[in-house]
């Protein structure tokens, strides 16, 4: 009995052992074919890298555009990148893997579709807004609740970078389904404040003033299509409201265009001042309701009954 067992020990071993050495020839045969499909993803990786680069730079050149250019440049080297590990696993010996790959890819892409909706969304989006976008680099915009300066254009998201300093990362189908502000597309902007006048003022003479004092300042953009004016607004309770008018250059949303308002409202404030115009602030009536002698009405009193 101890016989036999030791004779199938040796015998086992010795299958373990052919079996092995099968494996080991069939690994020195595919080794070469190992290298290969290495050398082709390496390769590959390399050449996706320079054909995007190359790509980004060319269309660049001729549209003038960072956000379509590096976008097309990434989804170019993406697409080869997957080609050249297809072209490797077929010259490595298994192009069977890569066959049950996209075959199990296209069984599951309706799951994997509900998975990932937002990121398909997301991407297709990204696609469209490449070609087709309300905005380049560095304009400002304002999108839903986000408000600042577009930075970046990714497969999933636009990056916004605020005038607080947060980095802002939108959803490109949030891009797409919501409405964009475009605050410098076309470099014009205006703005407007109010000014409540003395009801015994000059209007037209303050009108005037404030005229001349939007003439004066070189930010206030003035030509055929964009023109500052004064109108009457309102007929408050103790003023007479006229909107103040004027448009500015966008370029510079964050510092020059804000700039440019609060030194107008100072500019404006001063000259009016200067004429002789009172800006009264608004006169608020309190009504007591009760019996006098409970009323402590008296500033002289309130003076004494503190000391």
């Amino acid at each position: 009995m101890t016989q036999e067992k030791i004779e199938n020990a040796e015998s086992f071993s010795e299958q373990i052992s052919i079996a092995l050495g099968n494996y080991y020839n069939h690994f020195v045969e595919l080794l070469p074919r190992l290298g290969l499909g290495l050398i082709i993803i390496i390769l590959g990786f390399l050449i996706a890298g320079y054909i995007g680069r190359f790509t980004s730079r060319r269309v660049k050149a001729r549209t003038a555009d960072p956000l379509m250019s590096r976008f097309l440049g990434q989804a170019i080297r993406l697409l080869l990148i997957i080609a050249f590990i297809v072209l490797s696993l077929q010259a490595a010996g298994f192009g069977n893997v890569s066959a049950g790959i996209f075959a199990t890819a296209g069984a599951s892409a309706v799951i994997l579709g509900f998975a990932f909706k937002d990121i398909g969304q997301n991407f297709i989006a990204g696609v469209i807004l490449s070609f087709n976008r309300p905005f380049n680099v560095n304009d400002t915009v304002e999108i839903g609740d986000n408000f600042g300066k577009v930075k970046a254009l990714e497969f999933r998201y636009t990056k916004l970078k605020t005038f607080d300093g947060k980095d802002v990362y939108i959803p490109n189908s949030d891009v797409i389904t919501r409405p964009v502000t475009n605050y410098t597309e076309d470099g014009f902007f205006r703005w407007d404040f109010m000014v409540g006048l003395d009801y015994e003022d000059d209007i037209n003479l303050a009108k005037a003033v404030i005229l001349k004092t939007l003439e004066d300042d070189p930010r206030v953009i003035t030509d055929e299509e964009h023109q500052s004016y004064v109108a009457e607004d309102e007929l408050a309770t103790s003023t007479v409201n006229v909107k103040v008018m004027f448009w500015v250059d966008t370029t510079d949303y964050g510092r020059v265009a804000t700039q440019t308002k609060g030194r107008v409202i100072g500019n404006v404030k001063k000259a009016l001042m200067q004429e002789g115009f009172y800006l009264p602030a608004d006169i608020q009536e309190i009504k007591l309701y009760g019996r006098e002698s409970e009323l402590n009405l008296s500033m002289k009193e309130i003076k004494s009954s503190d000391d």
